[in-house]
């Protein structure tokens, strides 16, 4: 239900007091006017109208619209078409269809981005937004998150772009929802609170929906006082701008509260209180959650009578509605509450019950995720066969431009032959130049992913492994064997990329830290420090900070006498990405001194390599880059060295 709210915000029109009249309205204009582009537009702002109220109506207007817009060439009236069927058809529940119109929509607003003019650019970089955000609402009705976060984020980037503050509100929603689905709690507090901040400048009338949601959010990860206060902050914005759900929700939320504190008198009251909006609002899916609610409270309570009464009223609606995995969960409930009443009769027959729901609800899955295979496998299929339509239509484009150019320069200027050979020649200067530096990349990869897991590396690993099972500390074994193998797993996949996202170098520094920390008996402890500022899209080069790491455990702690500090922080800063690598080691000096004849060319190689890459970044971003390695000194003491990596702010491309 609630995800389905959500995707309302993302259609093309949203329902507003007075429909009727506006309807009436648009009807009117539809038959006065003779302009095909008003009809067309006209057709498609009534279907818009229906979107809350008739589905099929919405079919109606969207496809005599879409007829009307591919007649007379008007694209962006065709995109808002094929995004509306796509709406329409989301109501209905037939999603594989929907993606397919959402797709569409998406292919033509993407045309007509490159030739779009200043009057209507914003219009076809909105369309293009709503058709992403709409494509990531169903792969998170499919449950299939990283690809519902991956279009959520490019339709972000769009309405960033066109500073369009309301929708970008309801997008940074949409992505906290999907968090939240992944019980990724913090994210998804990071995302709720960013659309909390635009709500606020413009004083949405939804804004108390957010900070309710925020406070479940601090509920969840057990900050009750947090909670408490959002949810007082909630019901004051509701009380402004009235929201008969919200509200209702807002009180089944505080009930949830007080349950947890075992104030079940509150608990009861608050939950009274959303009951009576949603049975008022004629919801059922609120109305069964509430009773089910009392139930649980009733029986925290060991009130078993009461217990039963309101799960079995529960278990009523939840079977009319047909939510399967409610109908498992209660009769697992009734089951254990005539357990706890000693009448194993009724609870042998509601764990039977509880068996059949049971089974249902992973046959039930198992379908969905068939359905949701063959859907992703068909949209993948779609997405690529449109790719290669449009690089063939790029090509022939681009072919014909080529050949009128070159019939007005040969006749007109033919004296300029020879300045076409030398530019000819330089072209294929700079196309071979980037060739070279392309295999120039690959190679210096290669060197950087042997200088990772060079064989002495391994040979130390495989050495502690041998010890700890010589000392019969055969889970130590298992553990590090167990780390051992996946660093190597990740350092070999991420390796193969260019750029991988920062949270996945973090797990790879995390897995390699934890594996050395076994290696040298926790000698040292480490920190990872990432600041909020730096968006989940953010990437870097794979395995450019591991050398560093490593030589800061070898040079920096091994020789260290006291416990060692290993710190590791990422920010933004002038439009760049800082990594420093921080030790409380014995310092640069001293460590070259003991090591002088042993590793002076294990650096080396570390440092020029990653100078390389750097070089290479800088050529491809045009945007500096630069390390830096200092030790740490305060009164003439040698506290440690830091390492500064300084790189072009890049995210993931986008597809």
């Amino acid at each position: 239900m609630k995800l389905k709210l959500l995707f309302v915000f993302l259609s093309f029109s949203l329902f507003v007091n007075g429909q009727n009249k506006a309807i009436d309205s648009l009807s009117w204009q539809l038959t006065h006017t003779k302009s095909d582009i008003v009809k067309a537009k006209t057709l498609n702002n009534l279907a818009s109208e229906y979107l809350s109220t008739n589905p099929k109506q919405v079919l109606q207007y969207a496809t005599k619209a879409l007829q009307l817009a591919k007649s007379i060439g008007f694209k962006v009236e065709e995109g808002n078409a094929y995004h509306l069927l796509g709406n329409a058809n989301v109501l209905l529940g037939n999603y594989t269809q929907a993606l397919d119109y959402f797709s569409k929509s998406q292919t033509i607003f993407e045309n007509e981005l490159p030739i779009g003019s200043e009057e209507n650019i914003n219009e076809i970089k909105n369309g293009l937004a709503r058709a992403y955000g709409s494509i990531g609402y169903v792969f998170m009705e499919q449950s299939n998150y990283d690809k519902a976060l991956q279009f959520n984020f490019k339709s972000l980037k769009i309405f960033e772009e066109t500073n369009n503050l309301k929708k970008l509100a309801r997008v940074y929603n949409n992505i906290g929802v999907i968090y939240k689905s992944q019980n990724e709690l913090f994210k998804a507090l990071v995302y709720y609170e960013k659309c909390l901040d635009i709500q606020e400048k413009l004083k949405d009338e939804n804004i108390g929906t957010t900070t309710s949601n925020i406070g479940l959010i601090y509920l969840l990860k057990k900050n009750y006082p947090k909670a408490v206060a959002r949810f007082n902050e909630a019901k004051v914005y509701f009380d402004k701008y009235p929201n008969p759900q919200g509200l209702a929700q807002l009180y089944y939320n505080n009930s949830l509260y007080y349950s947890e504190i075992n104030q079940f008198a509150k608990a009861i009251e608050f939950t009274d209180k959303a009951l009576a909006i949603f049975t008022k609002t004629e919801n059922k899916f609120g109305i069964a959650n509430s009773y089910a609610n009392l139930g649980e409270i009733y029986l925290k309570q060991k009130k078993y009578d009461s217990a039963l009464e309101y799960t079995n009223k529960a278990l009523v609606l939840s079977r009319e509605l047909n939510t399967l995995d409610k109908v498992q969960v209660f009769e697992k409930t009734l089951s254990d509450i005539y357990e706890k009443q000693n009448n194993i009769s009724e609870a042998y027959k509601h764990y039977k019950l509880y068996s059949v729901a049971k089974d249902s609800v992973t046959n039930a899955q198992t379908i969905k995720n068939s359905i949701r295979a063959e859907m992703n496998f068909d949209f993948d299929r779609k997405q690529m066969i449109q790719k290669e339509e449009q690089i063939k239509k790029d090509l022939v484009y681009n072919e014909q431009k080529k050949y009128n150019q070159i019939k007005v320069f040969l006749s007109i200027l033919l004296s300029l032959l020879l300045s076409g050979i030398a530019f000819l020649m330089y072209n294929r200067v700079q196309l071979k130049k980037t060739l070279t530096l392309e295999k120039e990349l690959a190679v210096y990869e290669q060197k950087a992913l042997h200088l990772q897991m060079n064989p002495h590396f391994v040979f130390n690993c495989l050495g502690s492994i041998s010890s700890f099972i010589v000392k019969n500390s055969t889970d130590a074994a298992i553990k590090y064997l167990a780390k051992f193998s996946k660093l190597m797993r990740l350092t070999l996949e991420y390796s193969k990329e260019s750029l991988i996202p920062i949270d996945k170098e973090i797990e790879s520094l995390e897995n390699y830290l934890e594996l050395e920390q076994l290696r040298f008996n926790n000698s040292f402890q480490f920190k990872i420090n990432k600041c909020k500022e730096i968006e989940d899209d953010v990437a870097l080069p794979p395995l450019l900070l591991q050398p560093f790491v490593e030589n800061a455990i070898i040079h920096g702690m091994n020789p260290n006498t006291r416990t060692g500090l290993i710190t590791l922080d990422f920010f933004l800063e002038n439009e760049s990405l800082v990594c420093v690598v921080t030790d409380n080691g014995i310092g640069i000096n001293k460590s070259k001194e003991m090591k002088k004849n042993l590793v002076s060319m294990h650096k080396s190689m570390a440092l020029d390599i990653t100078k390389k890459r750097l070089e290479m970044m800088e050529e491809t971003t045009s945007k500096k880059s630069k390390v830096t390695i200092e030790e740490i000194q305060e009164n003439g003491k040698v506290l440690g060295t830091r390492v500064t990596l300084v790189l072009p702010l890049q995210y993931l491309s986008t597809i």
